[in-house]
């Protein structure tokens, strides 16, 4: 389209854009994403707008993010892409590798110059939000230890209570030095004994084999 075709209809364009409530370019007022994670605006525009160069710019706009100039439909700047489809009247901006920065009001914009600066450029402001991504929960939870050491945990006494859950390593040991604590004193009392009334028992066999034997020789 040359720029007399386009000044044959701009009175009326001029008019469109003085009715309340008339614009020649539309788009979401707000869009949201999560941080790592990407997010796309699409905007429309009306018919004579589509040799226009598309932008996109962050407030207050000092510069453009990106921006189609000419045949060049698609323009990658860093992490940010526009791309015009002129056969829809839409063009769609997208952000990748989202991060808290990228949150702000942009402004989806069409450039006008070329029409000799009789219009402000028709833009749309759009919110832009970006959120946490989603925490996992911490590993301990995830793991496949019984129910009820997860109820321990939850509870207030949790280290009281785990220790109650899990026996102590240490019983056993005990209870097997304690029982050969109690072998050994039965040991040292039962033969002291034992040799005790067996040395009693030989004493006072052997006086009755002497005098025996003294009676058959006499």
């Amino acid at each position: 389209m040359t720029l007399g075709n386009g000044r044959a209809w701009l009175p009326t364009a001029l008019l469109l854009l003085q009715v309340p409530g008339c614009s020649s370019i539309s788009g979401p007022t707000s869009v949201t994403g999560t941080v790592g994670g990407s997010l796309s605006v699409q905007c429309s525009y009306e018919e004579q707008l589509r040799e226009g160069s598309k932008y996109w710019c962050k407030r207050p706009c000092f510069w453009k993010t990106v921006e189609t100039k000419g045949s060049n439909r698609e323009v990658r700047n860093g992490h940010v892409s526009i791309r015009d489809h002129p056969a829809s009247l839409t063009f769609t901006v997208t952000l990748e590798n989202l991060t808290v920065d990228d949150a702000g009001i942009y402004r989806c914009g069409i450039d006008t110059s070329w029409l000799g600066g009789y219009l402000q450029d028709p833009a749309v402001h759009i919110v832009v939000s970006v959120t946490p991504g989603s925490t996992e929960a911490p590993s301990i939870m995830r793991s496949t230890s019984p129910p009820g050491l997860h109820k321990t945990l939850s509870a207030p006494t949790g280290s009281t209570a785990i220790q109650q859950e899990t026996p102590s390593p240490s019983r056993q040991p005990r209870r097997s030095l304690l029982s050969s604590i109690y072998f050994l004193l039965l040991v040292f009392l039962e033969v002291p004994l034992l040799l005790s009334m067996l040395s009693v028992v030989l004493w006072v066999t052997r006086p009755q084999r002497g005098s025996g034997g003294r009676a058959e020789s006499a």
